[in-house]
């Protein structure tokens, strides 16, 4: 029997994923900042992920490295990328 999340096919290499549904992440990725578009760290949260592939959704406009603007707000990354990464945590003020 399979797990309903692993592909039939592939063994991974490990039994978790890196990042799971849920997970707040950081992504090094085009997007607007104010009025200005940048190439930096954007927080959102993971919305869907497979052995693979992580797919995270933000709440600011992203863009593809080509100049397309998301439409949906969510950009896939592979698992084990370096443009990914778990969210610093957000200091509160009082």
């Amino acid at each position: 029997m399979t797990d309903s999340k692993r592909s039939p096919f592939a063994d991974g290499p490990f039994d978790e994923y890196r990042y799971q549904v849920g997970d707040p992440v950081e992504v090094y990725c085009d997007h607007t900042q104010g009025k200005e578009r940048i190439r930096d760290w954007l927080r959102g949260v993971v919305v869907q992920a497979d052995e693979k592939m992580v797919a995270v959704q933000f709440q600011e406009e992203v863009y593809l490295t080509d100049g397309w603007m998301v439409p949906d707000h969510v950009l896939w990354c592979q698992q084990n990328s370096d443009q990914i990464r778990e969210a610093s945590r957000r200091k509160k003020t009082s």
